[in-house]
């Protein structure tokens, strides 16, 4: 789609709602009452909305692909597109996420504000929740807000989950669900209320949920969720929460296309991996059991907050968090070998947070410290006529007994004065790697390690200030002016890809008296200045909120050419532009019928070209990898009865492969329907209800996940098919 027609597209979108709004008065003095899907956040102690929140009625109109996978519960926000290759979201770690063209693992997520992360790859766990168990999901897109715990970076965005803690009232909530593919899926919640006496109250819930792959052989899942919460009152100023989750899955996984493939599409859709061994050592590095994943992660926390005085509030929140997981993936190359990824990474932390609040004003300040472990390896397997041969580790980096260490304290304030909102913030975030030593497998005898100085890395220290700044008019009780300023970032991340490189080519390097910390050297934060300029107009019958953002990344990861070894490399040398235009609007017809359309318009372009290998590629004012310039998601809500019908239509434009645009993916629509039967107090239910949903109705062949880094050069990118025609029927009890 050209720039004309996007523009064109959105002003028709603005002109359909002045017309519904010019006609309002024809239609008489009718009250609409009508839950809305997404809702303005802000986050505790802000005085203007900074982000877009998505409630329990829109998560609900997602069906089952939202409810194991955060970044498919906020796929409905303007500015986002998500890309996965399964059509319930089950999938771990073969899903991408962009908002406002940045990938989602260099975005930041956090419940009640204690960051979710983890390494190889860098970033958030979306598939480690139940979403029943939420209350709500906000991603603040641009400047996040000072007191989320960030972890290691939010330059691609912030989500924060805030928990459906334990209810006040005794609930049992039953669903199960099936579809195609055997998909099965089945969750159970239960809260105890008040418990006599003490007034504590817990809730527990339990999901199962499996499905074979689409194509090919295997299965993804079985994949178990089990969530504790309790709330306590200790008097009327003291009250002590705690949240725990586990979360366990296996997988087979989906096998990417080339893009020489994707141009036979149709012949080549169901192209995956194999079920047997072939005896090849190139094919058989596409054997399935050389290509599944098992993740197991472990989270828990505690939220203690004192109310000192009546303005005055302070909150502790210690938190705890386990990852182990275990990913092979057939190599291919001049050797084809299986590789063996190991992680297990530990993370302790505390928040502790201030907050003075008193009418028209509010303060915090706050400070997270956090010490981690991240034991992260790589094994390698040579294929043989008897199957796997251990070839020892390459390279490995082992730390002394010292901790990663994470320092973020922050102050931010807020106030109101006559019909202006303004608030400002300032956070700093320091964090140090320790020391660490360097070996490799000996070539004989590869369960023996063998040091290696050269491998070793310094303790290095990173550190950065992010200030963010907010103002709102309130022209009307409808109309509302704001503009917003925030800087964004994460920290150095992909340091296993570089330590492979340096360990293929250590005769090179060491030739030119080049170690490998010389390498991470070139290692920085990358930082984005984030503004927004928008309005909100909420009349009866419609509301509207078209923001104007624009963004400045500098120290991007860039691939670059060394001269000295004649080889390439990745540091943190690039810079980018972006800017866009996002209008969200909904439209209340009637009590019954509700229409929803999200455009967004994106240009995220490199500011030079970049070179590679003694090339030049013409990257400059180029759209960045996987990109689309135009998205669209629209639909409708209409009751009749008990029942409710929710077509949705999604839209993206046509993206790229490779800096250069030599490997263009086709713009696609996908439509997708839910019918939802609701029952309220029928036998011994409060609620019944049935969902039928139908996903990619039309049966749509497209391009999904484009799979490589924003600076990728031609040929080195793989391509995921997106997932066909897809029905599935479910049916949930709650009871009181």
């Amino acid at each position: 789609m050209t720039k004309r027609m996007a523009l064109t597209t959105l002003a028709a979108c603005i002109l359909l709602c002045q017309q519904v709004f010019a006609e309002e008065a024809g239609l008489g003095e009718i009250h609409v009452e009508a839950e809305p899907i997404l809702l303005p956040m802000k986050s505790v102690g802000d005085s203007i909305y900074t982000g877009d929140g998505v409630t329990r009625k829109g998560m609900g109109l997602l069906g089952e692909k939202a409810k194991t996978s955060v970044y498919e519960t906020v796929s409905l926000i303007p500015g986002v597109s998500v890309e996965t290759a399964d059509p319930y979201g089950l999938s771990a770690e073969q899903k991408n996420m962009r908002v406002r063209g940045v990938r989602s693992y260099l975005s930041s997520m956090t419940v009640s504000g204690v960051p979710n992360y983890g390494g190889n790859p860098m970033g958030p766990r979306d598939y480690i929740y139940d979403m029943e168990n939420m209350e709500t999901v906000s991603l603040y897109k641009g400047a996040a807000p000072a007191n989320l715990g960030t972890g290691v970076g939010d330059r691609g965005g912030a989500i924060e989950l805030e928990p459906l803690w334990a209810k006040k009232e005794r609930s049992v909530e039953i669903s199960q669900a099936v579809g195609s593919f055997d998909y099965l899926r089945g969750f159970v919640r239960a809260d105890s209320g008040g418990l006599p006496t003490t007034q504590t109250r817990l809730s527990a819930s339990y999901s199962n949920s499996r499905m074979e792959k689409w194509k090919g052989p295997g299965d993804i899942g079985p994949r178990e969720n089990a969530n504790l919460t309790v709330v306590q009152p200790l008097g009327d100023r003291f009250q002590l929460r705690m949240w725990a989750n586990y979360n366990d899955i296996d997988q087979d996984n989906y096998r990417p296309l080339t893009y020489a493939q994707t141009r036979a599409l149709k012949r080549n859709r169901g192209l995956d991996y194999f079920s047997r061994l072939t005896g090849d050592s190139k094919l058989d590095i596409n054997y399935i059991d050389y290509n599944k994943s098992s993740f197991t992660n472990k989270d828990i926390f505690w939220i203690g907050d004192f109310k000192v005085t009546d303005s005055l509030t302070a909150t502790l929140k210690p938190y705890l968090s386990q990852e182990d997981a275990v990913i092979f993936s057939g190599v291919s190359g001049q050797k084809p070998m299986v590789q063996q990824r190991i992680r297990d990474i530990e993370r302790r932390g505390m928040i502790a947070d201030l907050t003075y609040d008193i009418h028209t004003f509010s303060a915090s300040v706050g400070w997270l410290g956090e010490l981690s472990k991240w034991d992260i390896t790589s094994q390698n397997y040579n294929l043989t006529a008897n199957g796997l041969k251990y070839a020892g580790y390459g390279a490995l980096l082992r730390g002394g007994s010292d901790d990663n260490e994470v320092e973020s304290p922050y102050l931010k304030i807020a106030g109101k004065m006559g019909a202006w909102d303004m608030q400002a913030g300032l956070k700093y975030f320091y964090y140090q790697e320790p020391y660490q030593m360097g070996y490799v497998s000996d070539k004989t005898d590869p369960y023996r390690l063998i040091r290696a100085a050269d491998l070793d890395r310094k303790s290095t220290d990173y550190d950065i200030w992010l200030p963010t700044a907010g103002i709102a008019y309130n022209y009307s009780k409808e109309l509302q002016f704001s503009a917003r300023y925030g800087k964004n970032f994460i920290r150095p991340y992909a340091y296993m890809p570089l330590v492979s490189l340096y360990n293929s080519n250590r005769a090179v390097f060491q030739k030119q008296g080049i170690q490998l910390s010389d390498l991470f050297d070139g290692y920085d934060i990358e930082t984005s200045d984030n503004i927004d300029i928008g309005m909100r107009y909420v009349a009866e019958r419609f509301d509207i909120s078209p923001n104007l953002f624009f963004s400045k990344h500098k120290n991007l990861l860039t691939t670059i050419y060394d001269a000295r070894v004649n080889l390439n490399y990745q540091q943190n040398i690039g810079e980018a532009t972006g800017y866009g235009l996002e209008i969200p609007a909904n439209i209340y017809l009637t009590e019954s019928l509700t229409l929803f359309m999200h455009p967004t318009l994106t240009w995220l372009t490199y500011d030079d070209d970049i070179t590679y290998m003694g090339n030049t590629l013409h990257a400059k004012d180029k759209q960045v990898v996987d990109v689309p310039h135009f998205m669209l998601k629209t639909g409708a809500i209409y009751k009749y009865g008990d029942f409710q019908f929710s077509p949705i239509l999604t839209y993206l434009s046509k993206r790229y492969g490779d800096v250069e645009h030599k490997e263009e993916i086709s713009s696609y629509w996908t439509a997708d329907m839910k019918i939802d039967y609701i029952r309220r107090k029928i036998l011994y239910a409060d609620e019944l209800k049935i969902s039928f949903e139908l996903n990619n109705i039309f049966d749509k062949k497209y391009i999904s996940i484009i799979n490589a880094s924003d600076d990728s050069r031609q040929g080195a990118t793989s391509y995921y098919v997106g997932a066909p025609f897809t029905a599935m029927l479910s049916l949930s009890l709650s009871f009181k």
